[in-house]
């Protein structure tokens, strides 16, 4: 199911067994597996009973308080479990490193690819615009992605890049 959103004013939410429930006026109005939920987000007044506290912290599910129009209040949100050895590895893929470096030659390659490629296609499929400077420009920044081992300078060819695309833009649009 993914988050349930508490939107009944005045709602109680509690648990039988295995499953949430959420009551309004002497009447259940949402009876769910707590399995098959990833979050709970309540908007306005609710009480929630110290059970479901408790069981949403031990599931490691997140309780959003919002007002009744959705202004943030506050949260209530399980510790953190994740594994030492990936926390340690995000950190180590931070600033300069050889990973760090790895990623963002795949992340600038990527776009800047998937740039040329829309433009050859849009040149393909409408002969009458010439794009074809804007594509040269756009392999030349491609072409030393490979070499670059600053992130600085990946940011430089990503900015070319993008420059040579965005700089035809106005051409790909088309109005009648």
């Amino acid at each position: 199911m993914g988050t349930v959103y508490v939107t009944q004013a005045d709602a109680f939410i509690g648990k039988v067994d295995e499953r949430l429930t959420l009551k309004a006026e002497q009447k259940t109005i949402l009876d769910i597996p707590l399995i098959k939920i990833e979050g709970i987000v309540v908007l306005g007044r609710a009480t929630i009973s110290p059970a479901v506290v408790s069981e949403l912290l031990e599931r490691h599910i997140c309780l959003t308080f919002l007002t009744q129009n959705g202004r943030y209040l506050g949260r209530l949100e399980p510790e953190v479990t994740k594994n030492i050895f990936v926390r340690k590895a995000q950190w180590q893929a931070v600033g300069e490193s050889q990973p760090a470096i790895h990623l963002v030659r795949g992340f600038v390659r990527g776009k800047l690819k998937n740039y040329r490629h829309s433009l050859l296609r849009t040149q393909r499929e409408h002969p009458d615009i010439d794009l074809n400077n804007n594509i040269t420009r756009l392999e030349k920044a491609i072409a030393p992605i490979e070499k670059t081992s600053s992130i600085d300078s990946l940011r430089g060819l990503e900015g070319a890049g993008s420059a040579a695309y965005f700089g035809c833009f106005q051409q790909l649009i088309k109005t009648p």
